[in-house]
């Protein structure tokens, strides 16, 4: 994307009376972020949802000041901005109307990758919990997920320094910009994150900082994933937060059980008698839950054992080995193979029963 694109990108989604739903509908009126800045006022004002106050910020002049700031420190730091009209936008969250307009995050991920899952819980985790949390993610390691959470204290950085210690990329959704990382004591596992997953925030750095911001972004860590696991919470809390947001999006939920008379269990086994959660007391519950396959790799490998591939054909294999749901013009340019070639080759690796096309025309190994 364009610097003057982005700018005005980053600019829309400073707009305080806007929010991500609002924003999107703007762009859809006007045909760009750009235009929303030179639109007439008259135009504007017969957008619907649009009333004077927003009309009004949209005309203040130090917003796109403020955006270039923003970019300022993006630079400086060696952040990225994603939006939601980019290729590599989480198709998962994509599909979400609130799903914010763009976000910052620094490291590296596909953010479409095969299997993401969302760990959350109780900041006063027991050891019952931490342990559940512990052999949950050492039971699923096999298959590789990336496992999100929200960086707080509890399940959530045990989540963390568990995918962390397991070699599992992770990633980190925060309530506060990428300025202010709180808790502070858990900097230091934030940035052992950038450098296997990623932390990320829609929040930028001039916004001012609210408990409610932390509800919102738990919208993030539940249209990141495929499933939601809560391994402990109270009756209430913010973990439950995400496991509606999860429901919501019509996403998979799953939860420990624990002891009745646990009151940091209570949430669990309130979302489990509610059917509102599935209930796992293992990693291989939720293979069975979510259909994951164990011979997924063992008949990888028996492919590359007894399978002829040509030059082109392995090379292709290999990177949607480590690439699932890659599309096309990504598995063309990192393998260095033309469009045209390459179409014809995927196709002929299709009937050889080698990779499968997906929905959004992605790629990836059977």
């Amino acid at each position: 994307m364009k610097p003057q694109e982005l700018l005005y990108y980053v600019a829309t989604s400073m707009l305080q009376s806007v929010g991500p739903i609002t924003a999107k509908q703007l762009i859809s009126y006007v045909g760009s972020p750009e235009q929303i800045f030179k639109e007439p006022t008259s135009k504007l004002s017969k957008i619907p949802n649009v009333g004077p106050a927003i009309v009004k910020e949209i005309r203040e002049k130090n917003v796109l000041g403020m955006a270039e700031k923003e970019l300022d420190f993006v630079q400086k730091n060696q952040l990225k901005v994603l939006t939601y009209t980019d290729d590599g936008y989480p198709y998962r969250m994509k599909n979400c109307e609130d799903s914010p307009l763009l976000f910052f995050y620094k490291g590296d991920v596909d953010f479409n990758a095969s299997k993401f899952i969302s760990i959350v819980g109780t900041r006063n985790a027991t050891d019952y919990g931490r342990q559940c949390c512990k052999n949950l993610i050492a039971d699923i390691k096999v298959h590789n997920p990336i496992i999100v959470s929200g960086l707080a204290f509890g399940i959530d950085i045990c989540a963390h320094r568990e995918a962390l210690n397991a070699g599992l990329q992770t990633i980190a959704v925060l309530g506060t910009p990428l300025s202010q990382i709180s808790p502070v004591s858990h900097v230091e596992t934030a940035r052992s994150i950038t450098k296997q997953g990623c932390v990320l925030s829609e929040y930028n750095t001039q916004m001012k900082l609210d408990s409610k911001l932390f509800v919102r972004r738990n919208r993030i860590i539940a249209a990141l994933s495929d499933a939601t696991i809560v391994v402990e919470s109270k009756e209430k809390g913010g973990a439950l937060i995400t496991a509606d947001f999860a429901n919501q999006y019509n996403r998979d939920v799953c939860a420990f059980p624990g002891n009745v008379g646990n009151k940091y269990s209570q949430g669990c086994n309130n979302l489990i008698r509610d059917n509102k959660a599935a209930l796992i007391e293992n990693g291989k519950d939720l293979e069975q839950l979510l259909n994951w396959d164990i011979t997924e790799k063992i008949g990888n490998v028996q492919r590359e054992l007894f399978v002829q591939l040509s030059q082109d054909e392995q090379s292709v294999y290999d990177f949607l080995s480590d690439n699932p749901d890659s599309t096309i013009d990504t598995i063309a340019i990192q393998c260095n193979i033309s469009m045209s070639k390459l179409s014809s080759l995927l196709l002929t690796m299709e009937f050889r029963g080698l990779v499968t096309c997906m929905p959004g025309k992605r790629f990836r190994n059977i």
